[in-house]
């Protein structure tokens, strides 16, 4: 059974509830004056933030949403149980929504994109929405068959508890405040800045449609997640940081694991992926596509070639015509086939399929600005045209 959510219904309202308990772990942290800070309590939490950074990092990511390896199911519900740990909800909930981000990654319909949200959202403040509190369990169907998971699910503060009371046990309050909730929150605001921060602040190896970025501090403080840039270009790899200096102690771990059977079938990136040699798929040269082609206004342009009818010598139904044939005409305002290179060599990275980019920006532009001149001006004037982020948007049909 799956919950659809409707991405484009309104239901944006914060579960204040559901925010007091996050708060109250962040608040927890204080009671440190109180209960002392123990060496053991200390260990415990560099401990589990080890721990559970490892399972966020080869469970809930490159295993539950990717699955860039194989293991059996007594591993598969350990990663599960200790992610869960972690009090950053289910197994399954996790893999949805991570799978959902790369369907549409930087897009209005991603669940937590600094680009469009900002940046507060995309860190923290998209988990208390009511929008994306449900599980759509259809896109983790490959785990949802697994009764043990759909047990962790009903039940996912469990891990959590148990871990605080193991901490509570071994070393008193002190366990439970400083090894249990400061291991807790650095763990939360190192995997979040990897939706927060790893979208804004980094390097781009790659052109991937959207704003994922590498950035060696987070690498290094998530244990390997940082090399975002890397992940989107080839999601299903179990090598995020796919050069030796790149540091993933995960996959380090996940190699040293494999040689005791524990887990398999580790997945690697291609050399043409690393050799950045690959040709990009459909759904990034549209997204790429669509941003060069939203740096260039289509109502401005249109409204210099009405302005110029007479200085070019054509009509608007005769340029109309011209540039449904593709022909590159060199139009007042319209960028020429160059000048989108241009623009494209500097707004990306290297990428084989650059051509492709630019053509298919090019017939973006084309195709709004036709939609423009198509109709009488006053008319015309009065239709937003948007190129950016998606596909051609009218207020107006287009005439025939």
């Amino acid at each position: 059974m799956s919950t659809h959510i409707d991405p484009h219904q309104d239901h944006d309202d914060v579960m204040y509830p559901q925010v007091l308990p996050f708060l109250l772990v962040h608040a927890g942290c204080i009671a440190a004056i109180w209960s002392g800070v123990s060496w053991q309590a200390i260990a415990i939490c560099v401990a589990l933030y080890g721990l559970r950074m490892f399972a966020i990092g080869a469970g809930y990511h490159r295993y539950f949403s990717h699955r860039a390896y194989a293991t059996s199911r007594v591993f598969q519900f350990i990663l599960a149980f200790l992610a869960q740990s972690s009090a950053q909800k289910s197994v399954l909930w996790w893999a949805a929504k991570h799978r959902h981000h790369h369907l549409h990654s930087d897009t209005e319909d991603d669940v937590h994109s600094p680009r469009h949200k900002g940046f507060v959202y995309s860190h923290v403040g998209w988990i208390f929405y009511r929008r994306h509190d449900a599980t759509d369990l259809v896109k983790v169907s490959d785990f949802a068959s697994y009764p043990e998971l759909m047990w962790l699910h009903r039940l996912e503060l469990l891990p959590a508890v148990v871990t605080a009371g193991l901490c509570f046990l071994i070393a008193g309050w002190s366990g439970l405040v400083v090894g249990f909730l400061w291991s807790t929150v650095l763990v939360y605001h190192a995997t979040f800045c990897i939706n927060s921060l790893a979208h804004v602040h980094g390097r781009k190896r790659y052109v991937t449609g959207d704003d994922s970025r590498n950035n060696w501090l987070l690498a290094l403080v998530t244990m390997g997640e940082g090399w975002h840039n890397n992940h989107h270009a080839y999601q299903s790899s179990v090598r995020q940081g796919f050069y030796w200096w790149e540091i993933d102690v995960t996959y380090g771990v996940l190699v040293a694991l494999s040689w005791l059977g524990i887990v398999w079938d580790l997945k690697m990136p291609p050399e043409q992926v690393l050799r950045n040699e690959h040709r990009l798929g459909a759904r990034v040269l549209k997204r790429t596509a669509e941003q060069l082609a939203g740096r260039f206004n289509p109502e401005s342009i249109a409204l210099a070639i009405r302005s110029s009818v007479h200085d070019t010598g054509l009509s608007v139904r005769d340029t109309l015509h011209l540039l449904q044939q593709r022909t590159d005409l060199h139009l007042p305002s319209m960028p020429t086939r160059a000048q989108l290179l241009a623009e494209a060599q500097r707004m990306f990275a290297k990428t084989m399929s650059l051509d492709e980019i630019v053509d298919r920006a090019h017939e973006l532009l084309v195709e709004s600005v036709s939609l423009l001149l198509a109709v009488p001006a006053p008319v015309a004037d009065a239709i937003p045209i948007s190129v950016a982020n998606g596909s051609i948007r009218s207020g107006h049909p287009r005439s025939e």
